[in-house]
Order: structure tokens, then sequence, then C-alpha cells
């Protein structure tokens, strides 16, 4: 599925549509440059979840969870991430069931659940095309 969103606002209303198929222990591996709206499209699927917190890019924290009504939001950002994931211990939140994990860089290639794969790309400065595939 491919889709053109003009703004941050139809980019965060294509991430809640999107969500609307999502069940425990999906993962969404999103793509992108800098700036191309990765975490705003979490944002999009947070609030589809019910997840009331303000959503931010865990860039320095890795990993951020936020607690969902329907849904709980594993967010990870793996920009700068290298070397044994397995010491990390981020396997543990892709075993959840109670929640759906949103991966920004992805460097992980084994995945057992559901996986869909989201890449943001500029179409000009303020469009961005958005692919979405299971």
């Amino acid at each position: 599925m491919k889709m053109l969103s003009h703004s941050a606002d139809e980019t965060l209303k294509i991430a809640e549509t999107f969500a609307s198929r999502l069940r425990g222990g999906d993962v969404v591996l999103l793509s992108g440059e800098l700036g191309a709206g990765k975490t705003t499209f979490t944002k999009g699927i947070a609030k589809a979840l019910g997840v009331s917190s303000v959503v931010t890019s865990p860039t320095f924290t890795i990993v951020k969870e936020y607690e969902g009504t329907k849904l709980n939001l594993y967010h990870m950002d793996l920009y700068r991430v290298s070397g044994d994931l397995t010491e990390l211990g981020l396997e543990d939140y892709l075993e959840r069931a109670d929640g759906v994990c949103v991966i920004e860089w992805n460097c992980i290639s084994d995945f057992s659940g559901r996986v869909w794969t989201v890449n943001i790309s500029y179409a000009d400065d303020s469009s961005r095309v958005i692919e979405i595939e299971e």
C-alpha cells in the first residue's frame, strides 16, 4: 500500500488507520531518512492503541514503553546500536503479546511474529510517500 501525506497531521491519520490492523505481538519496522516522519508515524500508532502519554523519539534510551488502553507500545530506536543485541534484552519485547513493537533503524533479522515494513520517503519539503507492506 502506497500513500502520499502532505502534512504531519495526514501522516498521523495514515498511521492511526494502519494501526487498526495491528494486534499483540506485531512488529512494525520503520525506515526513512532523518526527519522523514518515523516518530510522527509512531505517534499515530500510539494514538490508535490508546496511549495517552507524549510519544518522543527513543534515540538515546533505545526503548520507550507506553501503556495503551488497547495494546501497549514498545518504541525502539536502534540507530546507535551495534554488536550483540541479545545483551540488551530486546527479544523480550518482541515476544510480548500485550503490545506492538515499533522499531526505527532496525538491525534485527529474526522475528517470530507478524512483521510490517513502513518506509517513509520525501516527496518534497512538506510531502511524504508512505509505503506499508506486511
